[in-house]
């Protein structure tokens, strides 16, 4: 059933529409795909399992305080990324191309995440250029997203547009996982059998220097320079306007205004974008300080941390396949709440977790020193909850760009998808900025998991009265 605010998504496009009646090749759209493969080591091992803890428990030298401050850098970038993600969206719109757009933030992602080199424990003096390189890179991540979320719409039918974002989330943690199990052959080579020189990691790098967590961030630059060639090569855009660079600025803004203006017109979008922006702030603490989290309360290091995320990327791959297929036959809504749920019970079982006791009441022993990996029965039980969230983390993030991509006028898809760039950072600072505050006043690791349950339960309460239109 169509409801008066979505009616111009759901009748018969206009003639410039970037709704296709057949699907793109499947070259374009598995280069489309190759994006999130690119990019997802960044935030598989730079933002969640390795560089962000290492940058707390190492290059601060606190957990606590480098909690603190990880915070404050997070909700730094996501602040300009909601200031500037619906403008530019609309201009993109206004003058056709995006890949101009997704060129020249590749580069500086690329740029923020070779700065990383720079964190060096007991090197204060490097700790402004390092904290640059991590908000050039946040902000250029997820512009590039923005843009990347823009072409979808015109590679797939409305029908199956969430089985190919699935694919492409899908592809994104099978890129995470193979970037995870690098780092932990490089950093741990006795893993596999491989005795390195004393003090040396693979490749010569230094253990005292900590040169294996530093290169992370070169490495994923060069991930991303090679792996996202596809999309330019092969992935179509829309045609060029041929209007002067002053003209689309001006008439992108002036979109984005008129937009805001009249945005009871798309009511239903917007009361979708107001719960995606409280849920998605949820999901984005939780993927950003889940490790931080268990390095604090286990003392995890790099091969804990990673083995940790390679689990974690092994249920999410088929979970958000899957979630893919349940979006095109049960609708993308339902597949955001059920996604909702599994993030939340995971979430609220991480938070009954201490150093010696799970489910909030019941003692157990705590690790002990020089005992095997993920021997303790608090490892244990925080593996079956982060379990949880690897089957609704993918699937929250795929299932929403697809409601979008459903909810948007055609010919305003750029438009809406960075107002909905916008929706997830407008503020998504607020949940990191929480948890940097509570962290500091409380001195607890753990009220961070209750920061993000509040903001987990009010986006799926509001997510509600959302009407997903029919699909065709």
């Amino acid at each position: 059933m169509t409801t008066p605010d979505h009616q111009a998504s759901a009748t018969a496009p206009p003639p410039d529409s970037t709704t296709p009646i057949r699907p793109a090749s499947w070259r374009a759209r598995i280069s489309w795909a190759m994006f999130d493969w690119a990019n997802q080591p960044y935030f598989t091992v730079i933002t969640t399992f390795i560089f962000a803890p290492y940058f707390t428990a190492k290059v601060i030298g606190n957990p606590v305080d480098g909690q603190s401050l990880w915070g404050f850098t997070q909700a730094f970038s996501a602040a300009i990324v909601a200031l500037g993600a619906p403008f530019l969206g609309a201009i993109a719109d206004a003058g056709g191309q995006r890949k101009p757009w997704l060129f020249v933030f590749q580069l500086q992602l690329a740029f923020g995440c070779a700065l990383l080199w720079l964190a060096q424990p007991g090197q204060p003096q490097l700790l402004p250029l390092v904290i640059l390189g991590l908000v050039l890179a946040n902000i250029a991540a997820e512009y590039s997203i923005m843009f990347n979320n823009a072409l979808l719409p015109a590679l797939e039918t409305p029908r199956h547009v969430g089985r190919l974002s699935g694919i492409g989330w899908g592809m994104g943690y099978v890129g995470g996982l193979i970037a995870l199990f690098t780092v932990l052959i490089v950093s741990q080579p006795e893993l596999i059998g491989i005795t390195p020189p004393p003090g040396e990691a693979l490749l010569g790098l230094k253990r005292d220097a900590f040169e294996a967590e530093r290169v992370i961030g070169p490495a994923a630059a060069i991930w991303l320079g090679i792996f996202v060639l596809p999309m330019f090569l092969f992935t179509p855009d829309r045609p060029g306007s041929g209007r002067p660079f002053r003209d689309v600025v001006r008439d992108g803004i002036g979109r984005v205004i008129n937009t805001i203006r009249h945005m009871r017109r798309y009511r239903n979008l917007l009361r979708f974008l107001i719960s995606y922006m409280i849920y998605y702030d949820g999901l984005v603490a939780v993927i950003g300080f889940g490790g931080i989290y268990a390095a604090g309360i286990f003392g995890w290091g790099t091969t804990e941390l990673g083995l940790f995320g390679i689990a974690l990327n092994v249920i999410a791959i088929p979970a958000v396949i899957l979630g893919g297929w349940l979006e095109d036959r049960w609708g993308s809504k339902r597949a955001v709440q059920l996604a909702i749920l599994l993030v939340a019970f995971g979430t609220l079982g991480i938070a009954s977790i201490g150093p010696g006791s799970v489910l909030f009441f019941i003692e157990v022993a705590p690790r002990a020193a020089g005992a095997g990996l993920f021997s303790s029965p608090g490892e244990q039980v925080f593996f079956l909850c982060a379990a949880l969230l690897g089957l609704g983390m993918g699937t929250m993030q795929a299932a929403s760009r697809t409601l979008v991509a459903r909810l948007s006028p055609p010919d305003m898809v750029g438009e809406f998808f960075g107002i909905f760039a916008l929706s997830g950072r407008a503020t998504t600072f607020l949940a990191p900025l929480l948890i940097g505050i509570t962290t500091a006043v409380f001195a607890t690791q753990r009220i961070a998991t209750i920061v993000i349950l509040v903001f987990l339960a009010a986006g799926f309460v509001l997510l509600w009265k959302v009407e997903e239109p029919a699909r065709p």
